[in-house]
């Protein structure tokens, strides 16, 4: 039977998977020179990314949709802690993605060069379809049950570690970066008035028509039968999709009483000094 050990590896209070991350690459990235023309988006894992991507690839393209059907997004709007990224000898402009936390970022950034999308979602809805990922992903360790990854999660026992603490971090340093937040919730209530917003922040400009394609092409439906967008080629250990469900509010299907109640008071105490409100269901 195989142990933690062999799955995950710890750098800098922040846990990787052993199969996909490399100690030597995330200490050189750190210094990595950013361009002002990079773009970041930065989530936690299972809050909107492979979304993001798609957005980010169609808002450059101007609404093209050939630009995200010969590639993949992960070719299109790599992660730059993976090392095949390639991102110091890519083209400007750099569109990346990545879940680092804000301690292992490269340090350009922090002198405001590049730009910073940061990605947020109701935690809730993040652990549960982490859940389902942990079970589905052949590079993840399976979770016993969901009481045992609820309790994981709590405690930042999972890849990439600790939720509060990555989107604490980003918030409280967030005057260091160009810097737009947006959440996964206000993108499925207002998809468009959220892509114009990141449209303004990138200085891209749309006219109605791309911003139409731009929605239609990233929307769940259209991505979960893009063989370029879905991942459906990645090593599985069980039948699933990559993209699941795509909504808000699918824990009450799965958090007892007693489970929301603990959360939320976990909740109350680690983001009291984060002034930051969730959408936690569809009304």
């Amino acid at each position: 039977m195989s142990s933690t050990d062999d799955y995950y590896f710890q750098y800098k209070g922040c846990t990787f998977i052993s199969s996909i991350y490399k100690k030597e690459h995330l200490e050189q990235l750190e210094h990595f020179e950013i361009n002002d023309s990079d773009v970041f988006i930065v989530t936690y894992p299972k809050s909107g990314t492979i979304w993001m991507q798609q957005i980010l690839s169609l808002i450059y393209s101007g609404g093209d949709i050939s630009a995200i059907q010969r590639k993949l997004a992960i070719e299109r709007v790599p992660w730059i802690e993976v090392p095949d990224s390639k991102f110091p000898e890519r083209p400007s402009p750099r569109l990346n993605v990545m879940h680092l936390p804000y301690q292992l970022i490269p340090k350009g950034l922090k002198e405001k060069k590049g730009k910073v999308i940061y990605v947020a979602r109701n935690p809730k809805d993040i652990m549960v379809s982490s859940y389902y990922f942990h079970k589905y992903f052949a590079m993840f360790e399976a979770p016993k049950n969901f009481m045992d990854f609820f309790e994981k999660f709590l405690d930042g026992r999972v890849v990439f570690s600790c939720w509060f603490d990555h989107i604490r971090d980003w918030y409280v340093h967030k005057d260091e970066f160009n810097f737009l937040l947006i959440t996964y919730e206000q993108l499925k209530k207002d998809c468009r008035a959220t892509i114009q917003k990141i449209c303004n922040f990138v200085g891209r400009q749309l006219d109605d028509e791309q911003l139409e394609n731009v929605m239609k092409y990233s929307s769940f439906n259209e991505m979960k039968t893009n063989p370029m967008a879905n991942y459906e080629n990645i090593p599985k250990k069980e039948m699933g999709t990559f993209l699941r469900k795509g909504i808000i509010g699918d824990w009450k299907n799965h958090f007892t009483v007693a489970q929301s109640e603990m959360f939320d008071k976990i909740f109350q105490e680690r983001m009291k000094d984060v002034p930051l409100e969730f959408i936690w269901d569809e009304k």
